[in-house]
């Protein structure tokens, strides 16, 4: 294993310190570094907090800050925060109007939120991410996974939650993004978690595994490596026919990367997913390409969908200051 790191253990906390003080200008960490938080909080705003297993980089983080979210709980590599620092974390961003929980759906990120939100003793609901059309059921998730479309509902969310929408509208609003929301994920090679110092599985150099999950989980199978045109088919082929767009149908196309795949090779998954995309009615009007849900190290790249309306595309123009996501005045 070769990693630019002091100690396994010490991994989570040292890349903390280096975040909040690259990004002092727009965030602060809290207390034992239970959550990173928006350095300035906008009195009356609905509080959005998310997080999750640290490895996924620049999720939660890196969300954090204007026109998205208040506070992001990050846990151990590929383990849920504990329910402590999402009480530490309302504690710490509540300005009186409640707070929003937005959770991908891994049992343990349900379980610990859940129960945060029970001892919190305020206004807190919840919205559960679950995108991925890879697979109804893993051993990390009752239900479909949570992974990148997380983003698109924390963007569209946090920029009304700035505009002044209430904690019921919000959680509307991202469940209604949810549903139009669909990923799915591709990997070349596998991630190594820095305290096991070995890739989480093995493939051949002339293999791929269709619909993998964000922390290395097996997708719908494992194939031979093919064009990124084949592979664009069957990916977005696989959402389209889940998310049922009507024809002429406008979305945002958000081409992923899972933290080991250059630029180059996303911007050409762009141009494929956008052929297959075009050729089923949907119109692409709005993208979104980068490395923003990551696995670590792995080399591959997932794609999202998502249907938009007009009020929804102006939210995701919104004005938006996170150390990961910057555009507008």
């Amino acid at each position: 294993m070769k990693k630019l790191i002091n100690a396994p253990d010490r991994v989570l906390t040292e890349s903390l310190a280096g975040f909040a003080a690259a990004h002092a200008d727009i965030v602060s960490l809290g207390a034992e570094d239970k959550f990173v938080r928006r350095r300035e909080l906008q009195p009356g705003k609905v509080a959005l907090i998310s997080g999750g297993g640290s490895g996924h980089e620049p999720l939660h983080a890196g969300f954090v800050g204007r026109g998205m979210l208040d506070a992001a709980c990050p846990g151990q590599v590929f383990t849920s925060p504990t329910p402590d620092q999402m009480v530490a974390a309302v504690e710490a961003v509540d300005t009186g109007n409640g707070c929003l929980f937005i959770v991908k759906n891994y049992e343990g990120d349900v379980m610990n939120f859940q129960m945060a939100a029970d001892i919190a003793g305020k206004a807190v609901e919840t919205v559960v991410t679950d995108d991925d059309v890879a697979v109804e059921r893993s051993t990390w998730s009752t239900g479909r996974r949570g992974v990148a479309g997380t983003l698109v509902v924390e963007k569209i969310v946090g920029a009304a939650a700035e505009q002044g929408a209430s904690l019921s509208q919000l959680k509307t609003l991202g469940e209604q993004m949810n549903r139009q929301t669909r990923s799915m994920g591709v990997a070349l090679t596998s991630c190594t978690v820095p305290a096991a110092g070995k890739p989480t599985f093995t493939l051949g150099d002339d293999e791929m595994e269709l619909g993998v999950g964000i922390h290395g989980e097996p997708g719908r199978r494992r194939v031979k490596l093919s064009s990124a045109d084949a592979i664009a088919d069957e990916m977005v082929g696989a959402i389209v026919k889940d998310l049922t767009p009507p024809s002429g149908a406008e979305a945002l196309l958000l081409v992923n990367g899972f933290g080991g795949t250059p630029a180059m090779e996303l911007y050409l998954m762009v141009n494929s997913a956008l052929r297959v995309l075009r050729g089923k009615g949907v119109r692409v009007s709005r993208y979104l390409t980068g490395s923003y849900v990551t696995s670590l190290d792995m080399a591959g790249c997932s794609i999202t969908v998502s249907l938009l309306d007009d009020v929804q595309r102006k939210l995701w123009d919104a004005p938006v200051h996170t150390a990961a996501l910057r555009w507008g005045t």
